[in-house]
């Protein structure tokens, strides 16, 4: 008997092909998307790997989620909000300006959801990237922009037992709401930027809370508040304002990242943040084990003015030390002590290592690139071997002491002046030299060995197994951007 011949629709889709794809609808995606729309520059795509746009601030949905840094600055320049209602806006606003960005700029057309990008290929032959979707689909592009972002992956704690526990656990990043935590014995594992915002919220709620803290964190108070109806008018009316209040945000923070390069100068930080913490917790017991052994600023400064409150609450137990293991129904301190739990919630950051993720580049020999958290990138966007992408927020560009929002409009604009040099010389592709990328790094690393993520006598997700930092941008964020603001060509490889 004949074989069957496979029907029309058996058949793979063919690639549809693209000018530029973009990876992810967080704020570079979204940024990258308006800046080609401003440019005129309509022929591409932006993939998304959920049923939704937003990345983070879309998955970062737990109690009392929100931004440690100023909405007016932790915003499109291009694109200010005078109607914030608050000086530190929660996710749900944050979200919902993302969303209103996206519409004003009519991207969501360009936006195609539930097509996680597995895969990568440079094709040297045809001088464009081939690209593979979880779904199945490809797609072809001559420019592959990742906009991945690192908060993007959480990264559950590496504990002997914790799948066999036979309660509730979940990971802040994926918040289980339809589980009620009223009247539940709940452990946290973690104490870094989202436990300090989710821990006060719950408190109140659970029967008991057990804190696991391996290190104890910084603290500061948060400057917070609601903005005033006046201030956002004058927001609204009288030109310049808003534009005022912005850049005096942002040359504060800037000022607060001098204690970075210089451990010695955070010296008055830390006298504000032992304030903070004799004020607010007076038993000498709890005190001593909320009191960090290590230079501030070493590992993220966090600003809260309700979680030391929650801790010194009467359901609520510390307990200074990891988790050693977990059991059925109980977690095992490294102290001994056990506690029994109904339910589990890991606060431990993400996987930061790597800015690609999973993602499998390979390049044009066929080589993929390795994830061993070591990646090395010009400016923190373009890498070796690997024509025409570019990556927003790469390798040493995460800071501690501004907003992200800046370093990725300085990474957009330069990407636009590439693509801008590579259609007037009318080149199929562009390459960072070899050279460039290792002499940029080799600077990049010498700084960072003098400043206190590496001199301050803490282990954090700054630093890789080899004692690197490819995470943290060593300085002012005013000098990344005039280092981007204008590229160098003579460092980049032209091919038609």
């Amino acid at each position: 008997m004949a074989k069957k011949k496979a029907a029309a629709t058996d058949l793979p889709e063919p690639a549809t092909h693209h000018d530029v794809v973009i990876v992810g609808t967080g704020f570079s995606g979204l940024g990258m998307g308006i800046f080609l729309k401003k440019a005129g520059r309509h022929d591409f795509l932006i993939l998304e790997k959920a049923g939704d746009i937003g990345g983070t601030w879309r998955d970062n949905d737990y109690p009392g989620a929100a931004c440690d840094v100023p909405s007016h600055m932790y915003s499109f320049s291009f694109e200010q909000n005078p109607d914030w209602s608050r000086m530190y806006s929660g996710q749900a606003e944050i979200l919902a300006y993302m969303k209103g960005c996206a519409d004003k700029y009519d991207l969501m057309p360009h936006v195609r959801c539930n097509q996680e990008l597995l895969e990568a290929r440079w094709d040297d032959a045809e001088q464009r990237w081939h690209l593979r979707t979880g779904s199945g689909h490809r797609y072809t592009a001559r420019v592959l922009v990742s906009g991945i972002g690192g908060l993007s992956r959480p990264a559950l704690p590496k504990v002997n037992g914790l799948d066999q526990f036979e309660g509730t656990v979940f990971h802040s990043a994926r918040w289980n709401h339809d589980y009620d935590l009223r009247g539940k014995r709940v452990a946290v594992i973690g104490t870094g930027a989202s436990a300090i915002q989710f821990v006060p919220e719950i408190a109140p709620k659970v029967d008991k809370l057990v804190l696991f803290q391996r290190t104890a964190p910084w603290l500061v108070p948060k400057p917070d508040g609601q903005l005033p109806e006046a201030l956002k008018t004058a927001f609204r009316k009288i030109p310049g304002v808003q534009t005022l209040f912005r850049n005096s945000i942002y040359w504060q923070a800037e000022a607060f990242g001098v204690g970075f390069i210089n451990p010695k100068l955070m010296a008055p930080i830390e006298k504000l943040s032992r304030f903070h913490l004799e004020r607010q917790i007076t038993d000498p017991a709890l005190r001593a084990k909320l009191t960090p052994n290590y230079t501030i600023g070493c590992k993220r400064v966090l600003f809260t003015n309700n979680y030391y409150p929650a801790l010194a609450r009467d359901n609520v137990e510390v307990v200074a030390a990891g988790v050693k293991e977990v059991r059925a129904h109980s977690v095992i301190a490294s102290d001994g002590s056990e506690h029994d739990v109904d339910a589990i919630i890991c606060g431990t950051g993400f996987d930061v290592a790597d800015p690609l993720g999973p993602l499998n580049i390979i390049d044009g020999s066929g080589t993929p690139v390795p994830h061993d958290g070591s990646m090395q990138a010009y400016l923190g966007i373009t890498l070796k071997h690997l024509p025409n992408l570019f990556m927003l927020l790469g390798p040493n560009t995460a800071l501690g002491h501004n907003s992200i929002i800046f370093m990725i409009e300085s990474q957009i604009n330069y990407v636009m002046q590439c693509l801008d040099e590579m259609d007037r010389r009318q080149a199929a592709s562009m390459l960072v030299k070899d050279s460039a990328v290792e002499s940029y790094n080799a600077r990049i690393q010498a700084s960072l060995k003098k400043m206190v993520w590496s001199a301050g006598g803490c282990k954090s997700w700054y630093i890789n197994d080899k004692g690197e930092n490819f995470t943290i941008w060593p300085g002012f964020t005013w000098k990344y951007w005039l280092k981007t603001r204008k590229p160098d060509f003579r460092k980049m490889q032209f091919k038609n």
